[in-house]
């Protein structure tokens, strides 16, 4: 028998993992310029990390439900991941005042990782 609430999950957690290594590499790679740099990319990386980690929880975490739950548990979570990664970038850019482009390229790889993570990470996917 397929679960495709588990499946879901499943894939969801191999792209949060496959996300936070990418935000842990361009981290890296910002840490050969300044530590505050590196900081601030995996203030970036690790925002979008937390909004889909919550996103996922939110959307895949009720079960079997019906259409209109599962479409209302959806929208909460993509809701909840863009307010999650709004309020981490702005404590990352107005509190701590880190630089701007590393906090974003941290953002936009981590962006980058997730797509790419579930379009080829897909758990039991047949063509």
């Amino acid at each position: 028998m397929h679960d495709p609430i588990a499946a879901g999950r499943v894939s969801a957690l191999r792209a949060l993992a496959l996300q936070a290594i990418v935000a842990g590499l361009v981290a890296v790679a910002f840490l050969a310029q300044d530590p505050r740099h590196a900081l601030a990319a995996a203030g970036g990386g690790l925002a979008l990390v937390a909004g889909n980690a919550l996103a996922t929880v939110l959307a895949l975490g009720g079960g079997i439900q019906s259409a209109d739950a599962a479409l209302v548990r959806l929208f909460l979570g993509v809701l909840g991941k863009w307010a999650v990664v709004v309020v981490v970038l702005a404590i990352v850019l107005g509190i701590w005042r880190l630089p701007a482009l590393p906090a974003l390229a941290g953002l936009g790889a981590g962006l980058l990782a997730w797509l790419l993570a579930l379009n080829f990470l897909a758990v039991n996917r047949k063509c």
